[in-house]
């Protein structure tokens, strides 16, 4: 596998990316928490960009595979910073975001952010707000004492051996860039994918989503039987079709 070029980003947190040149609009992926871009869906979407000849871009948080920082360090506006000076550096013109749990979060907040950059969006199992509305609403109250104190909680991982460590900042620097307390314009295509067996975000976070966000097209499918991992074929394949779908609506 090639190795992965570097960007510094304004905060001067080193990015480590993979970019590959293309017609547009280009695809930009967006990994979930505590992921990387090594993972099936990322590698599998650069395969299918690679064949369609579109520009494909992926590229690691801080605090996340190969770049710099430490995950315990880092909060969504730290991500959120990453991921927009990705895109407006690596990238031009509009681009199709297509983001996993909570990529789908910092892919809403880049919309918002720059509208004018986004062709269309894809989330897959989107986790907006769920420092919030998943971790601290789950908190028991010894808990979030542990947490005010030691600035740390621990969660077990379905994932891992580790547990997921949960830092005080990630959770209050995470209630700044809430999506759904507010109006949410995404004027242009979206595309939600979701299983209806996520345990992690499940699909009363894709519902609630659907129902609070203005746009002009935007639909939910939801795959009976199917967890976060969001990463059967019959998965990965919906992926490009959103896509498509996506591409045939902004060429009309």
């Amino acid at each position: 596998m090639t190795q992965p070029q570097f960007l510094t980003t304004p905060q001067d947190r080193r990015i480590a990316f993979h970019r590959m040149a293309g017609q547009g609009p280009g695809v930009v992926f967006l990994g979930g928490f505590k992921s990387d871009m090594t993972g099936t869906k990322a590698l599998f979407l650069q395969d299918w960009a690679a064949q369609q000849g579109r520009a494909f871009l992926r590229f690691d948080y801080s605090g996340h595979g190969q770049s710099s920082g430490d995950v315990l360090d880092g909060a969504i506006g730290d991500w959120f910073e990453d991921a927009l000076a990705a895109i407006t550096t690596l990238t031009a013109g509009p681009q199709i975001l297509v983001g996993s749990s909570m990529g789908g979060w910092i892919a809403l907040l880049l919309a918002r952010a720059m509208p004018q950059r986004v062709a269309g969006l894809v989330g897959i199992a989107a986790a907006p707000d769920f420092t919030e509305d998943s971790m601290w609403a789950g908190f028991s109250d010894a808990q979030r004492q542990t947490l005010e104190t030691a600035g740390r909680v621990e969660l077990p991982s379905d994932y891992a051996d580790q547990p997921y460590i949960i830092t005080r900042r990630l959770i209050e620097e995470g209630r700044s860039r809430l999506v759904l307390r507010d109006d949410l314009d995404l004027p242009f295509p979206v595309r939600l994918l979701q299983g209806t067996a996520d345990t992690d975000v499940p699909p009363s976070v894709a519902v609630r989503l659907l129902d609070h966000a203005t746009s002009p097209d935007l639909r939910l499918t939801l795959v009976k039987g199917t967890d976060h991992r969001f990463s059967t074929p019959d998965c990965l394949a919906m992926i490009p079709q959103a896509i498509t779908d996506i591409l045939n609506r902004v060429s009309e």
